[in-house]
């Protein structure tokens, strides 16, 4: 607080000592001054490099604008069909080839498999075996000798058995066979050996059931070898129900994959005992008949233990409905659906539906892998080697291959899964780790590892999922994961913003990774790897890290000189600058919507921090080489030290993007303060360059306007020039309040300088002109110089605004107090009020100039006026003047903005109010028609100069001299009883406005008697009377009497009695006048009340004087009017004792000498005012 205080005082102290810009100019000018006018021209070189140098600067000021366009065309100039950069891996990640011996075999179980398959293909699978081995020949670069040999041996080995399983799952809407409304539903199903064609044609019409009743088996005895029972299974009884959900599961080993039949019944249970205990020998029966047979005896056992109704028929079970699907029918990868329930006759009555899931697999395989792998390693054999043909047949972006495989791989993958009976997730498994191994030698996209992770995620099951299965999903998690970190460690050369695809595959890269650490595989297979999100920052920062520091490398800003060092790391803080952009505009959206980890805060904290260790370093050894005596601050060193401050600025304001509680512990926070003394030269370069740039700026113009403006080309120069500066203090910024004081201090002071020292400049230019000029050109030149100095004014008139002093004032405030506060305001807004004085002085002068080279010509014509007969009417008078006016006035209007129009006409205006003011007061007593031509003068002038609204305003115009004038010329017009008149309303207005005065006052009262045209006057005190005597009293008296007296010639002045020796005289005495209404009725109608005191040797005193105007008690409707007039209230007058002479009316009706009249009333207020001066 203490060095902010002191710095503070100190710059009081300079500012309070120069309270005027001009003043610190009057002494002769020295060769040091930057601004110094100099007749000579200036050198080519310095305001060539003055004009380089605000080049550069505003280069820099735009620098962090040009990043921002810089990265978006980085962006863009990354089309979707360049590729992205290769993505290195270590080694260790690359998985191991499968040798020739492996391949045969794995080639053996391909063939095996496509000579194997059964079931119904679908649109995306390959029927012809040819299409399918040339495929195989290829995929595994086997030879035809080779093929028939594994052919050959794969079609004398032992077929494959398969079986079927039946998911039996739940059904709706059945019929409801009992009284409550529903019914007791369960299934029996079973496999029915093959049937000959003759037989199927039969069975079409008529439905098979496992229940029938005895008489009807009997007439098919004769189907008795043909539907022998395999084997009959029995779900359990969902009692009460029309929906049943039994989700049971079966499987039958199948004879015939090609003719047998899955048969399936739904009956409703009548009985208390359970079917399925009942049914358990059912496996034992062969033969429709004995299977019916055996039925009806289970059923007749079951019921026994029932009701003991049990005997009856109606107990029975009743048939729901049945299914009957031939196991030909069914597609490679089985069933899932729906099917309608059939009746088993064409009188039965059925409805609604089963939900059944059906697949057929193998029992057993006859090869050599399937007798020492598992099925789940042989599938991701297979797969691995298909994959890998495939992906190295893709033509077009590889790297962004989705892993879609030929019809020919898939028609054998789906096959082999099948067979092999791998459930979806095992499929899934094998998938994700196939392709994820094969990713991190060949690029894939990355949609298809999420696409795979989501498939794992959704048919997770961690029963299924033991042993060897689990320890692959888990390496494959491990090895992705790892080679995930790996990249990110490197995604700025790996996945780079000028590539659209890379960061497209970044984006689908972190969310697999993100998608991965919250799967419940993951959890499950990998608990110890809960906080993925530390590997991940780990990486971010150790890529970060390693990213610096091959940009140190790069640029090597330890070597050269100093200048060429603080060079360097200006390209090392864009270039992190560029990047922390890049992680701000893109990496940070990827990373925090994909992992939830704060991509932008670890790297910008890490940069950021190692950025300011290596500026700080070169900034100490600036400000050491800086305060040797010796040295000096270059202008190229000082502006690679602003670019150097600016690129740290851009840095640091990324900081707004980071949490509140990391942006308050930034190794950058304070870094200004490593610049302080070197900002203050550069001021001073900033400074002395701009002084330059405007006295060029002043040599080169030639006072004419630039293209539709009224200015020159040095106003538009010196306001280029400023806004360049101003915007180098925005940019600067500056945060600690007592620096950035001192700095707006001082750039106020720069700035107000240059301006008044290039008005001086503009108006010496013009005064040197003017010399062999003709009047036009003249005045066109004063006109632009004058708009040149408002120009200016105008813009330095917004540096509170520009300069954000009120930030200052605040800032100040927190830091000083509310002393310090307004320290800064007096301290500013006195630099720039002394400014505005100084620069409206210039354009008086230049106003002066024009005034003065039209006052000659302006005299002519007001002496024309003056001087011009009676015999000429008005116009004619004045239109010599008018016609001067008006084409003076056509050239300024062309050429001036409208503020030093308003000032030239203003100028103008009272120029002439003067000029006639002059020649009114040299002919006083004239002809009311000499009055009468100047009034028509003046008038005239007022619209001429009001442009109709235009120009001055009316209200403006009649102001001060105009009032003074216009007033004279009245007064001069009237007659001497028209000004006694007007005497009397001045006079009447000034006591209404007394509100109390030191000379006392007077209580009277008045009433008027209309029918007698009486008016009444009652005196009854007075108080505070004027002490004129010697004993420090007075012998008052009260004078009364009607005026003027012109319009009362039959009235007298009436007196009261003289009270000795009182301050405060009771009187109490009535007067009587004859007033009528043609008298009352005019406004200057008045009684005065005039308070004597008497002396007895000499004459009376004046002790003071009151007015009542007779308006207020005899017009009509007044109380002081009516009948009641005597019981009003008395009211109090103020005395007043003014100077008559001191009132215009009376210098006028004085220099009337032949006017009686006017000469009487001027006596007897002279008489007043001698009483007065005697005093």
């Amino acid at each position: 607080m203490t060095t902010l205080l002191d710095l503070k005082s100190s710059m009081l102290r300079q500012v309070q000592r120069s309270q005027s810009l001009r003043s610190r100019r009057e002494p002769p000018p020295t060769a040091s001054s930057p601004l110094t006018h100099s007749p000579e021209p200036l050198p080519r070189r310095i305001s060539e490099e003055s004009l380089e140098f605000f080049e550069r600067v505003n280069a820099i000021l735009q620098k962090q604008e040009n990043m921002l366009r810089a990265a978006q065309a980085e962006c863009q100039r990354g089309a979707c069909t360049v590729p992205p950069p290769q993505e290195h891996v270590d080694q260790a990640f690359i998985p191991d080839r499968s040798r020739r011996t492996e391949l045969d075999l794995l080639y053996e179980e391909a063939v095996y498999t496509v000579v194997n398959r059964v079931g119904v293909p679908s649109s995306e699978h390959v029927t012809s075996d040819e299409e399918l081995f040339a495929y195989l020949l290829k995929a595994f670069d086997m030879g035809e000798e080779e093929h028939d040999i594994i052919l050959q041996k794969v079609q004398e080995s032992k077929r494959a058995s398969f079986s079927l399983r039946v998911s039996v799952m739940k059904a709706k809407s059945l019929m409801a066979k009992d009284a409550n409304g529903y019914s007791d539903p369960y299934c029996m199903l079973g496999i029915l050996l093959g049937q000959s064609p003759r037989e199927m044609e039969e069975k079409k019409e008529r439905k098979f059931s496992f229940r029938k009743r005895k008489e009807k088996l009997e007439k098919r005895s004769s189907i008795k070898e043909v539907l022998p029972a395999r084997c009959i299974q029995v779900t359990e009884v969902k009692p009460e129900t029309l929906n049943p959900v039994w989700d049971e599961h079966f499987v039958f080993d199948i004879d015939d994959v090609h003719n047998d039949l899955l048969h399936l019944d739904i009956w409703d249970h009548d009985d208390d005992v359970s079917v399925a205990e009942a049914c358990k020998k059912l496996n034992e029966v062969s033969g429709l008949r004995g299977m019916g047979r055996y039925f009806k005896q289970i059923a007749k056992s079951v019921r026994s233990n029932g009701s003991a109704s049990s005997g009856s028929e109606e107990n029975a079970d009743d048939f729901l409905g049945c299914i009957n699907i031939p196991l030909n029918e069914i597609p490679i990868v089985g069933y899932d659906t729906w099917f309608k329930l059939e009746p088993r006759s064409s009188t039965s009555k059925v409805q609604g539906e089963c939900h059944l899931i059906l697949k057929l697999f193998t029992s057993q395989r006859d090869t050599a892998l399937s007798k020492k792998d598992s099925n789940v390693s042989i599938h991701k054999k297979l797969l691995s080697q298909i994959v890998e043909y495939e992906h190295a047949h893709v033509k077009r972006e590889p790297y962004n291959w989705n892993g879609q495989v030929c019809p020919p791989a898939w028609t054998v993958l789906t096959h082999h899964a099948v067979q092999t009976d791998l459930s979806p997730l095992q499929q899934a498994i094998i998938r994700w780790q196939c392709y994820s191994s094969h990713h991190r030698t060949q690029r894939v996209c990355y949609s298809l590892l999420l696409r795979l992770l989501r498939t794992i995620d959704a048919e997770w099951d961690p029963v299924a999922v033991r042993g060897d299965l689990e320890r692959q999903l888990s390496d494959s998690f491990r090895l992705y994961t790892e080679h995930c970190l790996c990249l990110m460690k490197n995604m700025r050369q790996v996945f780079p913003c000028t590539s659209v695809a890379a960061i497209t595959r970044y984006e689908l890269m972190l969310r697999g990774i993100g998608y991965m650490q919250n799967m419940r595989a993951f959890k499950s297979v990998c608990p110890l790897r809960n906080e993925l999100h530390l590997d991940i920052t780990t990486a971010v920062k150790k890529g970060t890290v390693e990213w610096y520091e091959s940009l140190i490398a790069r640029y090597k800003p330890q070597d050269g000189t100093l200048e060429e060092q603080l060079k360097k790391l200006v390209q090392v803080v864009d270039a992190t600058c560029a990047d922390v952009q890049r992680a701000q505009n893109i990496y940070n959206k990827l990373f925090y919507s994909a992992v939830k980890v704060d991509f932008f805060s670890i790297s910008y904290r890490q940069l950021e921090k190692q950025v300011a260790d290596d500026v700080s370093v070169a900034m100490e050894r600036v400000c050491g080489t800086l305060e040797q005596e010796s040295s000096r601050l270059t202008q190229t060193m000082g502006e690679t030290i602003f670019e150097l401050f600016m690129s740290l600025k851009i840095l640091k304001g990324f900081r707004e993007f980071l949490p509140l509680k990391d942006a308050k512990i930034l190794a950058l926070t304070s870094f200004h303060n490593w610049f302080k003394s070197s900002i203050h030269k550069w001021l001073q370069i900033v400074h002395d360059r701009s002084c330059d740039r405007i006295r060029k700026a002043v040599e080169k113009d030639n006072l004419e306007p630039v293209q539709q403006a009224k200015h020159s080309s040095s106003a538009v120069e010196v306001t280029t020039c400023f806004s360049q500066v101003r915007e180098i203090w925005l940019q600067l910024a500056w945060p600690d309040s007592a620096g950035a004081f001192i700095f707006v201090t001082r750039l106020t002071d720069n700035f107000c300088s240059e301006a008044v020292c290039y008005s001086e400049m503009i108006t010496r230019k013009i005064e040197r002109n003017q010399l062999g000029r003709d009047q036009k050109s003249f005045t066109v030149q004063l006109c632009i110089a004058l708009n040149n100095t408002e120009l200016v004014r105008v813009f330095l008139g917004h540096l509170p605004r520009d300069l954000d002093w009120q930030g200052v004032e605040r800032a100040m405030e927190e830091s000083c107090g509310v002393e310090g506060k307004e320290q800064v305001y007096k301290a500013l807004n006195g630099q720039l009020f002394n400014m505005d004085l100084d620069l409206q002085r210039e354009a008086k002068r230049l106003i002066t100039l024009l005034t003065d080279k039209m006052l000659p010509e302006l005299r002519r014509y007001i002496q024309h006026i003056s001087l011009s007969p009676d015999s000429i009417n008005n116009d004619e008078a004045v239109s010599p003047l008018m016609k001067y006016l008006q084409d003076t006035m056509v050239i300024i209007s062309e050429n001036l903005v409208k503020e030093n129009l308003t000032r030239v006409l203003q100028s103008m205006w009272e120029l002439l109010l003067r000029m006639i003011l002059d020649a009114v007061a040299e002919n006083r007593g004239v002809q009311v028609e000499f009055y009468n031509r100047f009034q028509y003068t003046v008038e005239t002038l007022l619209q001429f100069l009001h442009v109709k609204g235009e120009g001055l305003s009316l209200e403006d115009m009649k102001s001060g001299d105009y009032k003074v004038l216009d007033e004279e010329l009245r007064l001069n017009k009237c007659s001497s009883f028209e000004l006694i008149e007007q005497y009397y309303l001045e006079k009447i207005s000034q006591q209404k406005t007394l509100k109390h005065t030191c000379y006392g006052r007077i209580s009277v009262k008045c009433y008027y008697d209309a029918p007698e045209q009486r008016l009444t006057v009652e005196i009854l005190h007075a108080a505070d009377i004027l002490a004129l005597d010697a004993n420090g009293l007075s012998d008052p008296f009260v004078i009364v009497e009607l005026c003027p007296h012109h319009l009362f010639p039959m009235a007298k002045s009436q007196r009261t009695q003289v009270k000795l020796k009182t301050l405060h005289p009771v009187f109490d005495e009535l007067f009587y006048f004859h007033v009528s209404p043609e008298q009352y009725r005019h406004r200057f109608a008045c009684l005065t009340f005039t308070v004597m005191d008497y002396d007895w040797l000499s004459t009376n005193d004046f002790a003071g004087e009151a007015v009542a105007p007779l308006s207020d008690f005899c017009w009509p409707g007044r109380p002081n009017a009516s009948a009641a007039g005597k019981s009003v209230q008395p009211f109090i007058l103020h005395l007043s004792r003014s100077k008559p002479s001191e009132k215009p009316i009376m210098r006028m009706l004085d220099a009337r000498i032949g006017d009686r009249e006017a000469q009487e009333f001027v006596r007897r207020l002279k008489e007043i005012e001698k009483s007065m001066e005697e005093e």
